[in-house]
């Protein structure tokens, strides 16, 4: 009997058709939680003296076996052991998926991929011999793009031209392309020529463009999760809408001293990479768009109960 026909003939929540799409990632969800360590493991972790002690008494656990073939220990060792655990884990659990379970893993993945992008264009345009190959190793495994992507990465030259290209051509066909696009979409005249395109992309600041794909993603993300509703909707809005105000609050102290912070670029660049979701949206970040200094900033969140104690 398919899936559908199954659907068909029985009651909703009924037992034969109970947790029928994502039944098997819950069970390996539950799985993994099982596998977090006890208030007790952490206890006799911390009795530890040596990391070989830290091994011996993590063998009756998950990590049991995740450094049984090291035979140098070193805290980055185990912090690589650890993220390749959870990445294992997580790839099996999308691997799983269905949607719209599947996208919303995917968005997590985003995140990364974010991070990792601009790890490498900030270290290759301050210093053109650095070797690609090394970021990439620093890069979270979360984000990793394509190797066909990251060949073309490398391939580029390393310049604000060779940058600009590699945002038309290269970085708009991966996951986050679409926020790429958007971003091009709202800086750039559709009237325009590609030449003033290639202008805008060579005398853009990286942190603005990392600003603003955080912001795009971050709404996109909201969005989606809103859409799906449920406990799923509820938690997660609230979990990106603080993420949101944390970036505000982030890009308007750390403008403090720089250009950012010009009466004249306030409201013209600084207000374009607040997030248009969150707490503080919209009044309290067209005050936060105002503000010049700490204490104004303090007297801006002073009003939301959330940030309140915070600026006490």
């Amino acid at each position: 009997m398919t899936t559908e026909l199954l659907l068909a003939t029985t009651a909703v929540g009924g037992m034969a058709s109970f947790n029928i799409h994502s039944g098997f990632v819950e069970a390996l969800l539950r799985g993994y939680r099982l596998g977090f360590l006890s208030d007790q493991e952490y206890y006799h972790i911390q009795q530890c003296e040596t990391l070989e002690d830290i091994k011996l008494n993590l063998q009756e656990t998950d990590y049991g076996k995740f450094l049984q073939n090291e035979t140098k220990i070193s805290p980055s060792v185990v912090k690589k052991k650890c993220l390749d655990k959870l990445v294992s884990e997580f790839e099996y659990m999308r691997a799983n998926a269905e949607q719209p379970l599947a996208m919303f893993l995917d968005f997590i993945t985003y995140d990364y991929m974010i991070d990792n992008l601009m790890l490498i264009l900030k270290a290759t345009l301050s210093n053109p011999n650095v070797k690609v190959s090394s970021l990439i190793e620093q890069a979270h495994p979360l984000g990793c793009f394509k190797a066909s992507t990251l060949k073309s990465i490398v391939a580029f030259e390393n310049s604000p031209k060779g940058y600009s290209e590699l945002y038309q051509s290269v970085l708009i066909d991966t996951s986050i392309g679409k926020y790429f696009a958007q971003f091009i979409r709202e800086n750039v005249n559709v009237g325009d020529d590609e030449s003033a395109m290639h202008e805008f992309l060579q005398e853009m600041p990286t942190t603005k463009l990392e600003n603003s794909l955080r912001k795009l993603y971050l709404e996109d993300f909201y969005y989606f999760c809103k859409g799906l509703g449920g406990e799923t909707g509820e938690k997660m809005s609230e979990l990106l809408m603080a993420r949101a105000d944390s970036m505000a609050i982030n890009i308007t102290l750390n403008s403090f001293g720089t250009p950012l912070n010009d009466p004249s670029r306030r409201q013209s660049d600084r207000k374009q990479l607040y997030p248009s979701i969150g707490v503080l949206y919209p009044k309290g970040t067209e005050n936060l768009a105002l503000v010049g200094d700490e204490n104004e900033l303090s007297a801006v969140l002073r009003p939301f109960s959330q940030y309140s104690v915070f600026v006490a």
